[in-house]
């Protein structure tokens, strides 16, 4: 791409459709390859910067005052030096040739879909001396983020992040202020403090907006915070960074997260297209990734050889792949005189120190096929990564659960990125518990299995919080909900927990948390999740009406799943198997098998099974009871 060094306010994109904005300054636009989504690029005086963003020619978003607050209160790129003179003129460099265009696709690791489309058009506004704003037009939504020129002798430190996104009216939107905090319903204008990514905002016409944060890395992570304004019938929100930022001068360019912003027609369309967030991230960086395995996790609690081996058994008879020793195995986890490298158990736990011979637990589950996760706090993670990944590597453990891990500043968010990769290099998978939300970073580093940052059964949260998490948590990847089945202060139907393990998304998926192998009674229903798989060929969301209920269907091979999560009074649905497959199927048969609730009655835990001989338009009814739910397993004959 060719660039042109130009006086702001006399430059133009001749390949972007430019537009007067305002008397001082000019707006150019940038479209998607299908044309979905547009921004347009306003660069005003002292390099005021902003766009707006459109979804259909409908305007959705306005992102103002993009940049930041340097510690000395220059405010970053308006001026090129550190201390610029108001009225002075600035350089800016822009394109004069055609947007960058990329065309593709690529295969996950352990994904929702088996290729990625990654088609997109940029654009980059540079400041001389400063930064760049690079603009992604995708055909999922717009993105950008900033890069900072550096020089070896220097150090750029950020203060604050003052990006505005601000909306056309006082939408409906649905925050949450931790990242395993309860949901609600909200206006745009009500929005605290550390609301927490992603956003979902709704439009009266059911438009829906998300958004959020891709690629943190080595950066302070983004929440929001509202922007005091009269103007309450345009409210406004704006970046809010968990703690300045350093960036160290090494001569080469420095990249912050991406901020995204996606819109679709319906809220479920954007949960179709959540793989934008790992598009924002860089390729593969393991080249063998044959170690790397998806599969369903058991825990095991009570600290012991014979448990141990009992979980190993209940996973080869239940199709699971890992059982998972969690805190207490190597000592007190809030302990810093606990030791992981040695199998020392918490007295408070389980008071028989030599009742767990790890290493035997290790060889018999190897000898079935059973990979075994081990659960390691982060007070000691910070002492002895270095050492326990060697061991570990030695013993046979198949992964780490990172617990308690330190989130948001710049210095815990990039020890926790370097320690995944570290992770890689001793061929051991990783799933980072309690607050940290994935932005996409799995895709650089496959190993990365999932995260928590979701309110699951740890919890027992309700069946609206659970459509409200897997319609707007799940916009930002997988999440370890910890599906319970037997455990009585469980608050939905069981066909509820049936669907839950489809409709969130989890290449490690753990089954029965809070229940032991002894629990299991041969209940037929269980064989579904025998067969489950915890990755994915393909995903449409068929019901997503907010907080009442989503229909999530998910494709591996020939064979689609559908969960469907219900909250509030009882109804009944219909779905067809060419609702699922595609209306080019409706003359074409299908087996499918059906599971509901029995009967409307809320301590009723029988799940009833049908067995169905469907062509493709024709539909099955389905009652679904208050906080129910169901499951259909579509296969064409």
């Amino acid at each position: 791409m060719k660039y042109a060094r130009l006086v702001i306010l006399s430059f133009v994109f001749p390949f972007l459709n430019a537009k007067a904005s305002e008397a001082s300054a000019e707006a150019y636009s940038l479209k998607s390859p299908n044309g979905e989504h547009t921004v347009e690029i306003s660069v005003g005086p002292m390099n005021r910067t902003g766009c707006r963003i459109f979804h259909k020619e409908t305007l959705v978003l306005e992102c103002s005052h993009l940049g930041f607050l340097l510690n000395n209160g220059t405010t970053f790129p308006w001026g090129t030096d550190t201390k610029p003179t108001a009225g002075t003129k600035h350089e800016v460099v822009v394109p004069t040739g055609k947007p960058r265009e990329v065309r593709g696709s690529w295969k996950p690791v352990n994904g929702e879909r088996d290729a990625i489309p990654d088609n997109y058009n940029e654009c980059v506004v540079a400041y001389k001396g400063l930064m760049k704003i690079v603009f992604r037009a995708y055909d999922e939504g717009i993105a950008f983020c900033y890069e900072f020129e550096t020089r070896p002798d220097e150090t750029i430190r950020l203060r604050e992040e003052t990006t505005t996104f601000q909306f056309p009216g006082d939408y409906a939107c649905w925050p949450v202020y931790s990242a395993q905090g309860v949901y609600g319903k909200s206006t745009i204008a009500k929005v605290k403090k550390e609301c927490e990514r992603p956003l979902l905002v709704q439009f009266p016409d059911e438009k829906s907006v998300a958004i959020g944060e891709a690629r943190l890395v080595d950066f302070a992570r983004m929440r929001f915070q509202p922007v005091p304004s009269k103007d309450q019938k345009r409210p406004a929100l704006r970046a809010q960074l968990a703690g300045s930022v350093e960036i160290k001068g090494t001569g080469r360019p420095y990249r912050s997260p991406w901020r995204f912003v996606m819109a679709a027609d319906r809220p479920g369309r954007l949960l179709e297209r959540d793989y934008l967030l790992q598009n924002l991230n860089d390729p593969c960086k393991i080249q063998d990734t044959s170690w790397i395995k998806p599969g369903k996790v058991i825990r095991e609690t009570s600290l012991t050889t014979a448990g141990g081996k009992a979980c190993v058994d209940f996973a080869v008879d239940r199709g699971l792949q890992f059982i998972e020793y969690d805190a207490g195995w190597y000592g007190p986890e809030s302990d810093t005189n606990s030791d992981a490298t040695t199998v020392t158990l918490d007295p408070a736990r389980n008071p028989d120190s030599a009742a767990l011979d790890l290493q035997e637990v290790i060889r018999y589950a190897e000898s079935k096929g059973i990979g075994v996760i081990v659960y390691v706090n982060q007070k000691a993670l910070t002492r002895q990564l270095d050492v326990i990944l060697p061991l570990y590597q030695q013993w046979g453990v198949k992964g780490i659960k990172f617990g308690f891990v330190h989130v948001g500043s710049q210095q815990w968010t990039t020890w926790l990125h370097e320690a995944i990769a570290k992770c890689a290099a001793y061929r051991l998978m990783v799933d980072v518990h309690d607050e940290y939300r994935g932005t996409g970073w799995e895709r650089t580093w496959p190993n990365l299995m999932t995260v928590e940052g979701i309110r699951g059964n740890e919890e027992m949260p309700s069946a609206e919080h659970n459509i409200i998490t897997a319609s707007v948590r799940m916009l930002c990847g997988c999440g370890d909900y910890t599906v319970c089945w037997y455990d009585a202060r469980v608050q939905t139907s069981r066909s509820h927990q049936l669907a839950l393990p489809i409709v969130m998304f989890s290449p490690w998926t753990f089954l029965y948390w809070y229940d032991r192998p002894s629990m299991y009674k041969g209940e037929p229903e269980l064989d579904l999740w025998k067969e489950l798989p915890t990755v994915w060929d393909d995903i449409k969301v068929l019901f997503d009406d907010i907080p009442h209920i989503i229909g999530v269907a998910r494709r591996s091979g020939n064979v689609w799943y559908v969960g469907v999560l219900h909250n509030g009074d009882k109804r009944e649905i219909e779905i067809s198997p060419a609702m699922v497959v595609g209306p080019e199927d409706a003359t074409k048969s299908f087996d499918v098998r059906l599971y509901r609730d029995e009967s409307d009655e809320p301590k009723d835990k029988r799940v009833r099974i049908r067995n169905l001989r469907l062509k493709g338009d024709e539909s099955v009814r389905i009652p679904l009871r208050s906080n129910g739910g169901a499951v259909l397993v579509v296969k064409p004959l």
